[in-house]
């Protein structure tokens, strides 16, 4: 199980990778374009931007798996170091909450949006929501594996355990 969950996060940063670069080319291109040519593609800023969200998106999963999101810590474990394990839990628990959330809306936004199609690039608007859902998700499974386990944040890509 530990294999197959590496080898998903490695294709999610192989997908962000990838998403970074498109848009790099694309938004280069399109400078060169109307600056050297008077012209330009017309769907790169909606395809650029389509790339930010599902890159930032996808972020947010990995930074909290690796643990690198913001928390203040100290004034737990300095006044309360007995009751850290609890407050873990309890973080986690507010966490599974709030993307829950994101998971249940940006779900239904990319049902309800599937159907619109954008003119520019003939992509369903749907795709902007289904980066959150799928974020959402991802979050949601992490959140619970650390309810069991909240001391385990080391992680297979070099994280420090904290």
């Amino acid at each position: 199980m530990g294999r197959l969950v590496s080898i998903l996060w490695g294709w999610i940063d192989a997908i962000m990778a990838t998403l970074l670069a498109a848009m790099i080319a694309l938004v280069f291109a399109n400078v060169v374009l109307r600056y050297g040519f008077s012209s330009g593609i017309r769907s790169s800023v909606e395809l650029s931007r389509l790339g930010f969200v599902w890159v930032v998106m996808f972020g947010a999963a990995v930074a909290l798996r690796r643990g690198e999101h913001l928390a203040v810590t100290e004034f737990s474990a300095a006044f309360l170091p007995r009751a850290v394990p609890v407050l873990q839990r309890l973080c986690w628990l507010v966490i599974l909450v709030a993307v829950g959330m994101l998971f249940w809306g940006a779900a239904r936004q990319t049902l309800a949006n599937w159907h619109n199609i954008s003119p520019l690039t003939g992509l369903p608007t749907g795709l902007m929501y289904l980066s959150g859902a799928i974020s959402g998700g991802l979050m949601a499974a992490i959140a619970i594996a650390r309810l069991i386990h909240p001391a385990e944040t080391k992680t297979d890509t070099g994280g420090e355990g904290r």
